[in-house]
């Protein structure tokens, strides 16, 4: 594909990225990471598999962001995740600075790129990275329904012991215990949740489980990996919106996306909604009628997201 992807931050999930974008024959794939050498390293090291399939994607690494010069598209991954010990204002601090540079960075060689923030806590994160880049609205979005739908399908595969192919889910919301699953709107072998309740196949309290484990499924694989966070997952849901943007797929995706007077939200705000994404970026945010439960929800969510906005202008990340 003719298109210049950037990917900030050449960890795991940059580098599980850059061998996607690879596969899929991008042209030229920049990766740029602080550390001295992780980016470069990791580029060559994505290249021989790069030839190895036989793509001829040109792939370079640097800790300089002039690399993002002219990039179609940016998916920022950088920052650090929330290590032991560590409170919601260290994690804050810590993603919020590294978020400002990036942001000051894209404006800088790429302020016609379309971007994905992935970096946690996610919506709060996407939030302040406009706000340092001024990236229109309908060009910046945040990734974390994709990943979280994701989770949703698979667990209720494992539990109805049907192909995931055959599950169609929404999960809306912030990226966090308050996400809100549609049970209305998710279908499993064409039959909608609400119904294989109401048959007995899926008692309500299971369905609470499989939401409460969908909403914890990142610190359930923290907990197991014990030095690490999902990455896989989350990279193969970054380059979904990649492909869909860049592609001009126009695709309905759940992505966290500018909301200002739609669903009820306190203030304008990145919040997990469904769009239509496509070569614009978000071409259309798609609005549902919701139960007063379902309504609830994404208000709590709203709610829980604002709080992680008046931290940041209480810890002066967003002082203008």
């Amino acid at each position: 594909m003719n298109k210049k992807l950037g990917l900030v931050g050449a960890g795991n999930i940059g580098g599980t990225l850059g061998l996607l974008a690879a596969l899929a024959e991008y042209q030229e794939i920049a990766l740029f990471d602080v550390k001295p050498g992780l980016a470069k390293g990791k580029a060559l090291d994505l290249g021989q598999a790069a030839a190895l399939h036989g793509s001829s994607s040109r792939i370079t690494g640097s800790d300089s962001f002039a690399i993002l010069e002219d990039c179609d598209c940016v998916v920022v991954t950088a920052g650090s995740p929330r290590l032991p010990g560590m409170s919601r204002d260290d994690l804050l601090s810590v993603n919020a600075k590294v978020m400002q540079s990036v942001g000051q960075a894209i404006a800088q060689y790429c302020p016609g790129a379309f971007v994905i923030c992935v970096t946690n806590p996610l919506d709060a994160m996407v939030y302040l990275l406009q706000h340092a880049s001024k990236i229109p609205d309908h060009r910046i979005v945040g990734m974390a329904g994709i990943l979280d739908s994701a989770r949703f399908r698979y667990f209720l595969s494992d539990y109805f012991k049907t192909g995931v192919q055959n599950i169609h889910a929404l999960v809306l919301g912030g990226h966090g215990d308050t996400m809100v699953p549609l049970v209305r709107h998710t279908l499993v072998d064409g039959i909608s949740l609400e119904k294989h309740v109401e048959l007995g196949r899926l008692p309500a309290a299971d369905l609470e489980a499989i939401i409460q484990r969908t909403r914890q499924g990142g610190g359930e694989i923290v907990a197991l990996l014990q030095t690490g966070s999902a990455f896989i997952a989350p990279a193969r849901s970054a380059f979904e919106m990649v492909q869909a943007h860049l592609r001009d797929e126009k695709k309905l995706l759940p992505v966290a996306a500018k909301v200002t007077v739609e669903f009820n939200v306190p203030q304008p705000m990145f919040l997990g909604v469904p769009v239509i994404l496509g070569a614009k970026g978000v071409e259309k945010i798609i609005q549902y009628e919701f139960t007063e439960q379902e309504q609830q929800g994404l208000t709590n969510s709203a709610a829980a997201v604002a709080s992680l906005i008046e931290d940041m202008h209480r810890l002066g990340f967003l002082s203008e």
